[in-house]
């Protein structure tokens, strides 16, 4: 909680600091109502969308989960179920906790914009947007066999899964690894001691950079796998990504 005062910042700008508890707590109560009310109105006004009662001697083809879950189910067509099922959803909540303990040395805690975090802002951002995306392409774009269909294809033409998808071989796919790892958390490192930057120490620095490019390694497996109809980096028998 911050002390209500008027203070100045470097160059002489007047900065105005106000209590967390009345100012912003009332403002978040005040959206949390808004939004009640809006979720409210909106189930009384709408019917869900619930089909019949499910059969055991037939399997509804393509099987989805609920629309919130489906976004982890899309998950499991670019990774091994227990990296997609598990390890992905545990870093997402681990992230997501170390945030305050990550960001505490930017010289900005207990301050509420965004001038100063715009990288944190900008990577939490894309994670939010990409959870959304593999939601809309599970729903709409993911036919028969979880196969991929573009509006315009017919969903009766069934597609032949893993018709025309290959595994990287598995040289190529380490190297790739280490590469991208190795590159992306050195490359931040130089770029910040060029600018005399002070972010925390060297966990704070593995941690964040690491939880970063896991975000954008997602990205770029599902761009592998839809693009360029590459299904594993590696594959083995314990371990295919």
């Amino acid at each position: 909680m911050e002390t209500a005062a008027n203070g100045k910042r470097d160059g002489g700008h007047a900065e105005k600091r106000v209590f967390s508890f009345p100012d912003l707590v009332y403002k978040e109560m005040l959206a949390a109502v808004i939004a009640l009310i809006v979720l409210t109105v909106w189930s009384l006004a709408l019917d869900a969308p619930l089909k019949e009662i499910a059969d055991p001697n037939w399997t509804e083809n393509p099987a989805k989960a609920p629309w919130y879950f489906v976004g982890l189910q899309e998950l499991l067509v670019y990774f091994d179920p227990w990296i997609a099922g598990v390890s992905i959803p545990l870093l997402i909540i681990f992230g997501l906790s170390a945030i305050p303990y990550i960001d505490s040395g930017t010289g900005i805690s207990g301050t509420y914009h965004i001038k100063g975090r715009e990288p944190a802002v900008s990577i939490f951002l894309t994670g939010y947007v990409l959870w959304f995306a593999l939601i809309v392409v599970g729903q709409f774009f993911r036919g028969p066999s979880w196969q991929f269909y573009w509006p315009w294809e017919d969903w009766a033409i069934h597609k032949d899964p893993d018709a025309a998808l290959v595994n990287m071989p598995n040289v190529w796919g380490m190297i790739a690894l280490c590469g991208y790892f190795g590159l992306g958390l050195v490359i931040p490192l130089i770029a910040r001691k060029r600018s005399h930057r002070k972010s925390g120490g060297v966990l704070s620095y593995f941690i964040k950079w690491t939880m970063t490019l896991l975000i954008f390694g997602v990205i770029i497996k599902i761009v592998l796998r839809l693009v360029f109809d590459i299904k594993y980096i590696i594959s083995t028998s314990i371990i295919s990504i």
